[in-house]
């Protein structure tokens, strides 16, 4: 028994032996730096390489899509009772709002303009052009709208081609942003009272005009419901203050031109 204790340690240790090395070439796969590092780096590289790509595309298409956007203004028509000016709201160069600036006020023409301008606003969205029908019982509106609306789609149709939708409309908003002004006169004291007048300057002439203040109370009010629109209406149409006095209210319309002609020094007309 003494005698076989070399041989038994001799086997046990062979077996040792050889057991350690399976284990360790058993490891030695997943424990391979390389082997790792490159499995770990390929994923990451192709994320890498899909997550910026769908990004910028992702990117691209929302600002594509928000710069195909802006506004144009038509031209200001003058009709019978009043000023119609119409200004478009475009995206991907399509109307998607209409709306009037400027329509007829004082008197009937508000019932008229309340009932018209609405439902040319919606035709023009829906025809995409000026041929849209009169509203009936508002002609002169609704062709003053439809020659101002023609206005503004012809300055759509004169951007530069290949531009974004926006890129015509936006550069004539920011244009016509630039160069439109608000001058408010000085304010004129007359018998009756105060009148002081604002206009709207564009390109050197008037687009608009108004009375910010005008004789109130009594009989007032009726000549200045009378000469108000009026007044504004020959103020825009002469560009200057060199207009006629409204019969019946002589000193409302002095008032008016003294302050108008104020306005206009201040714009530079």
């Amino acid at each position: 028994m003494r005698k076989s204790h070399p041989i038994r340690r001799i086997m046990l240790a062979t077996a040792a032996t050889v057991s350690g090395v399976v284990l360790l070439l058993s490891l030695k796969p997943a424990s391979d730096p390389a082997a790792a590092s490159a499995a770990g780096a390929a994923p990451q590289a192709t994320a890498a390489q899909q997550s910026p790509q769908g990004g910028a595309q992702a990117a691209g298409a929302a600002g594509s899509a928000g710069s195909a956007a802006g506004t144009v203004t038509g031209d200001a028509t003058q009709t019978q009772y009043g000023t119609v000016q119409v200004r478009l709201s475009v995206a991907g160069g399509k109307i998607t709002k209409a709306e009037a600036v400027q329509a007829p006020k004082g008197g009937l023409s508000d019932q008229k303009t309340a009932l018209a301008v609405p439902k040319l606003n919606q035709e023009a969205v829906a025809a995409q052009s000026a041929q849209i029908d009169a509203v009936s019982g508002a002609t002169y509106t609704s062709n003053g709208y439809k020659k101002s609306l023609q206005s503004a789609l012809d300055k759509m149709k004169s951007a530069p081609a290949g531009s974004a939708g926006s890129g015509s409309s936006g550069t004539s908003h920011s244009s016509g942003a630039a160069q439109a002004r608000t001058v408010t006169g000085k304010v004129a004291q007359t018998q009756y009272g105060p009148v002081q007048v604002r206009i709207t300057v564009s390109g050197g002439k008037i687009t608009k005009a108004e009375a910010v203040q005008a004789p109130k109370g009594g009989l007032s009010d009726q000549k200045t419901a009378m000469a108000v629109p009026k007044l504004n209406q020959e103020a825009v149409t002469a560009g200057n203050a060199t207009i006629d006095a409204v019969s019946g209210a002589t000193y409302t319309s002095t008032g008016y031109k003294q302050s108008l002609q104020s306005a206009l020094d201040q714009a530079g007309g």
